[in-house]
């Protein structure tokens, strides 16, 4: 099942002294993070609208609702952000939220079980899927050639693990 919640940002820290945060926003267009708002903390007990300040050494800064003071933003430094799923605009076929991919069962093209997506990475060389199972922990680039087919509504991943991944 599709989560109600994509996680679309973080907040980095405070910025100033007058309550602004620095934001690092997950969207593919950064500043499109304004438009998914109201955005809500994980466990969905707070909320902010935003509105976007100014670039601060790459990133974004922003006033959150309800946040006025510099210890106020500072407290929030690492809570991620997240945007109800029906304000998001819809993927193309080829592309997927993280959070769609997370519990999918991965097969290798023999169909034999590798495990489970357990995270997606991306350390800026592209995204890896994180997959656990009975044989331990996979990092597949998550590439066409190597993961050619995400069926969402079948639940299921096939892979083809280049040779070094696959053998122990």
């Amino acid at each position: 099942m599709a989560p109600e919640r994509i996680c679309v940002g973080a907040i980095a820290g405070a910025f100033g002294v007058r309550g602004e945060v620095r934001l690092k926003s997950f969207c593919a267009q950064p500043e499109a993070i304004v438009a998914y708002a109201p955005l809500w903390t994980q466990d969905g007990s707070r909320s902010f609208t935003l509105r976007l300040t100014r670039g601060a050494g790459g990133g974004l800064t922003a006033r959150l609702s309800g946040i006025n003071t510099r210890e106020e933003a500072e407290a929030l430094k690492g809570v991620e952000l997240y945007a109800d799923r029906d304000k998001l605009p819809n993927l193309p076929d080829d592309e997927f939220y993280h959070a769609d991919l997370i519990g999918l069962e991965v097969l290798d093209t023999s169909g034999t079980p590798l495990g489970r997506v357990k995270a997606v990475h991306n350390h800026g060389a592209g995204d890896f899927l994180e997959v656990t199972g009975g044989a331990g922990t996979l990092l597949l680039p998550f590439t066409k050639a190597v993961v050619p087919t995400v069926d969402l509504t079948a639940g299921r991943i096939i892979a083809d693990p280049p040779g070094e991944i696959g053998d122990e």
